[in-house]
């Protein structure tokens, strides 16, 4: 994934394949009224889900709005059959979508309960959210909001600022059932190896290249892909290598490193779609975090897209978990402005509100 809490049942306000901006429609107001609703405040609580970063900016969700409940399901339609034909990075895109709407419902003042692949994990439906009760809207939250609309991938390398001590441990903390495991200097030297293998393999295959060259392309969806202008004007050097595009964009690249780069490696204990729908969460949550600590993210996919290079990044957690997605974070360089969002679908070309009425978020 170049861009995207927990599994269980009853949801909270706080922690967590990916890309930027929101979709028309989509910001979240506090203090909506008592009365307001419920079809009105979960229909504006699936257009702020469109904030969610996801693998190539594919948005790969749908939301149905019901009287008294949203349903979250995968869209196989812009599944990357080539790249991700086990839906991994799918369901993890969405994960990161369920978490953006759990903050959007407790910015409106509701806590909700969220009921995880109800129909077993080789169905669409991924989720099912039922609001519960009024709440007092909370200065966290609001700031997660925030988050939410201003967050962003600069794929470029980082500045030399080292990462504030108390900033990784804030950010590593935001999941709770998946874990965040930050790589020692070795590691990092094993998942550039890994990185650089899972590159090679890729490049080779046809159906990938395809794929990519589809999803930075113009023939993309309307509000979906990596526009050249949020992609990098040339390679950067780096110890562990972002993903090859196969084409140049115009994002100016400055002689900038990684060497000051944190590299954090989520992982879980069941590599399934529970795990990869709590992995996204937990990736929403700790970007959230990050960027309201001035972070910049990176998600970091290709080593986990292939078999071989995927079980080397089980290596590196010595077998004791599941590797879901790699981290970059590092403070962005102050050389350049950042990188413009990315486009977002039309909320009603994901947002299924025909079973209510006046549900306009």
């Amino acid at each position: 994934m170049d861009e995207p809490t927990t599994a269980g049942t009853q949801a909270t306000t706080g922690a967590a394949a990916t890309e930027d901006a929101g979709p028309d429609g989509a910001a979240t107001t506090a203090g909506a009224e008592a009365d307001r609703p419920i079809a009105a405040v979960l229909a504006q609580a699936a257009a702020a889900a469109g904030y969610a970063p996801s693998v190539h900016n594919t948005q790969p969700w749908r939301w149905r709005v019901r009287p008294d409940r949203l349903e979250l399901y995968a869209d196989r339609s812009r599944q990357l059959s080539a790249t991700d034909p086990d839906g991994r990075l799918l369901v993890l895109s969405c994960g990161a979508a369920l978490h953006h709407a759990r903050i959007a419902l407790a910015a409106q003042g509701w806590t909700a309960q969220v009921n995880r692949l109800p129909a077993g994990d080789g169905q669409d439906l991924l989720a099912v959210v039922r609001p519960t009760q009024r709440i007092t809207v909370q200065p966290d939250v609001m700031r997660m909001v925030q988050a939410m609309q201003t967050r962003h991938t600069d794929r470029r390398p980082v500045s030399d600022e080292p990462l504030p001590v108390a900033s990784v441990t804030a950010i590593t903390a935001a999941g709770t059932t998946v874990r965040m495991q930050i790589l020692s200097s070795d590691q990092v030297l094993q998942l550039a190896a890994a990185a650089s293998r899972a590159e090679e393999l890729e490049s080779e295959d046809p159906q990938i290249r395809g794929e990519l060259d589809y999803w930075t392309g113009l023939a993309t969806p309307a509000g979906t892909g990596l526009p050249e202008q949020v992609l990098p004007a040339s390679q950067a050097q780096t110890t562990v290598p972002g993903r090859d595009f196969g084409r140049v964009g115009t994002l100016p690249v400055g002689p900038g490193h990684d060497r000051a780069a944190v590299y954090a490696l989520l992982f879980g204990d069941e590599d399934s779609p529970a795990g990869w729908l709590a992995a996204g969460e937990a990736l929403s949550a700790a970007w959230l975090t990050a960027t309201e600590l001035g972070v910049s993210v990176v998600p970091l996919s290709g080593a986990i897209e292939v078999t071989a290079t995927r079980q080397t990044l089980r290596g590196i957690l010595a077998e004791l978990g599941y590797p879901y997605l790699v981290l970059r974070l590092g403070i962005a360089s102050a050389d350049h402005a950042g990188p413009p969002h990315t486009p977002r679908m039309p909320t009603t070309q994901v947002v299924d509100t025909s079973e209510v009425h006046d549900t306009a978020p």
